[in-house]
């Protein structure tokens, strides 16, 4: 079996060392960029399971880069940055990675962060029953992490707000934890004060939102997590 291949894009010569020889010894194939256009290059002549990538990039930086991956489904991404600010964790999770880790970091907790994060991905691609749900008129891909509405909009989702929205919809009408969706979507423990499920859920209701007569179809459930109350077909 082809091992895993992590892309690592950092400009900072030693921290990209020290991840790529972090990785090489955990079984890894390590590639290394500087910048977007390395990056690009790097994403054309390899198949990239998963991008470790800096924010504070020469040229476009990481959040625009973020941006142009959205749309490949079986690519990973985590964000490793000294930006550690709310607004800078929560755009990053809005724009579509999968996870966020601010320097300096604990080593072993990004090797299990990548780990966990690459056996979803190595999930999803196996992921072929059940893999079309509709649901008030509402159509939801798992093949192409898309959802179109009931007048043909279609949204493009990240992997993150797929898996809550699907783990909603296969507990629909029964309470779905916090910590139950972080672990779904990240593979991680929810820790205190992480609003990372509360961005999912809002990105997911500005879809629903965004349409003629649109649905209430997650409720909040105060003290406790969420629920789906759409219909399944």
């Amino acid at each position: 079996m082809q091992k895993p291949h992590i892309l690592i894009v950092e400009d900072e010569d030693v921290t990209r060392f020290n991840l790529r020889n972090l990785f090489e010894a955990e079984g890894y194939l390590v590639s290394e960029a500087i910048d977007g256009d390395s990056m690009d290059s790097k994403l054309q002549q390899n198949a990239i399971n998963l991008i470790i990538m800096d924010i504070n990039l020469p040229g476009k930086n990481g959040l625009l880069l973020a941006r142009e991956l959205s749309n490949q489904p079986d690519l990973g991404l985590i964000f490793l940055t000294g930006r550690d600010s709310d607004i800078d964790k929560i755009l990053g999770l809005e724009i579509g990675a999968d996870d966020y880790l601010t320097k300096p970091f604990n080593p072993r907790e990004l090797t299990i962060r990548a780990r966990n994060i690459l056996s979803r991905i190595g999930h999803n691609r196996n992921e072929t029953e059940n893999a079309v749900i509709k649901f008030n008129q509402w159509t939801l891909d798992g093949n192409s992490r898309k959802m179109t509405s009931p007048q043909g909009d279609v949204f493009s989702i990240p992997r993150g707000e797929y898996r809550a929205l699907r783990l909603l919809i296969e507990n629909s009408g029964q309470i779905v934890t916090r910590q139950q969706l972080i672990k779904e979507m990240t593979g991680r423990d929810l820790r205190s004060n992480d609003r990372t499920v509360d961005v999912t859920i809002r990105r997911l209701r500005k879809h629903f939102e965004s349409v003629e007569n649109p649905q209430e179809l997650i409720n909040t459930i105060h003290g406790e997590g969420y629920r789906f109350v759409g219909t399944v077909e």
